[in-house]
């Protein structure tokens, strides 16, 4: 497979599974159904904080994304989304407040 190859069969891939069968990465399908968004954005984050060590080779390319996506998955085998705090809403302590005086909505 070429690097081209790679990445064409990569822009085809959609959803977590799509990259689950890909990359030959065993799941079940009920932790997928559930953290599928949280699986793809951890597997993102694992993708660019290793992006300096990314073989040159397709063949290098496809064993690196396989356990990273495992990594990724394993995540939410172990934990849930809540726990993780995948997305910025998970790090909100606090609902944010927010006021706005009369005399604010009264100027031009």
């Amino acid at each position: 497979m070429t690097n081209e190859e790679f990445s064409d069969d990569l822009d085809e891939l959609s959803s977590a599974e799509d990259f689950l069968d890909y990359f030959e990465v065993p799941y079940e399908s009920s932790i997928v159904h559930v953290n599928r968004l949280h699986i793809l954005q951890r597997f993102n984050e694992y993708l660019a904080k290793n992006y300096s060590a990314m073989p040159d080779s397709a063949d290098g390319k496809v064993e690196m994304y396989r356990a990273l996506l495992t990594q990724a998955y394993t995540d939410f085998v172990n934990s849930d989304a809540q726990t993780e705090k995948v997305f910025k809403v998970f790090h909100m302590h606090e609902p944010q407040q927010a006021f706005v005086s009369i005399d604010q909505l009264m100027k031009r």
